[in-house]
């Protein structure tokens, strides 16, 4: 089976879709592309200040517009945000010509990973474990709707991942087939 034209990672906030995005566009020889890093560039402001003076509607709808102009991209890994799965109108530009990956951290993981971090507005509260806890539950179905393959992130190094997500989606014995095939079916 030959790899997918285009490969689109979602999940939620510290799952590492941008880390794991980098590895895995450089070990396929893909372009990377993430919708944050771009917006922030197209409007020469960071993201916190975006939703500071736009809100997270205006954010979105830049993400949207964002989504729609990269799903013509070619052979490339696009890391996306974590609610760009909400807004019903990027599902399919998500899908296009793609494959979707759904990076799943626990929430402990995502409490770890994004603590320290200040560029992620919504966590910009006294509950951030709370707001995670809520997107989880709220974005968990849609993610694992939309999704071709789940990878669960937890205790793996970035490498370990982007070499699982390799042998998923092009798996190179028939020992790893077959193993691929029972968790599609478990999955389902």
């Amino acid at each position: 089976m030959p790899l997918p034209k285009r490969i689109v990672l979602v999940g939620p906030m510290g799952a590492g879709k941008s880390t794991i995005g980098r590895h895995l566009a450089r070990e396929l020889g893909y372009r990377f592309l993430d919708t944050d890093r771009m917006i922030e560039e197209r409007c020469g402001a960071d993201i916190p200040w975006i939703f500071d003076v736009e809100g997270e509607e205006g954010f979105r709808q830049r993400e949207s517009a964002m989504i729609r102009e990269l799903a013509d991209t070619g052979a490339s890994v696009l890391a996306t945000g974590g609610g760009a799965v909400m807004k019903q109108e990027n599902l399919p530009w998500l899908k296009h010509d793609a494959i979707v990956v759904y990076l799943k951290a626990s929430l402990e993981q995502q409490i770890e990973r994004t603590r320290k971090d200040r560029n992620r507005p919504l966590l910009q509260n006294e509950d951030p474990e709370g707001v995670l806890r809520r997107l989880f539950e709220l974005r968990d179905p849609i993610y694992t709707e939309l999704a071709d393959v789940v990878m669960q992130t937890d205790r793996k190094s970035p490498r370990l991942v982007v070499r699982q997500i390799i042998n998923r989606l092009n798996p190179r014995t028939p020992r790893q087939r077959r193993k691929v095939n029972k968790e599609d079916r478990n999955h389902a």
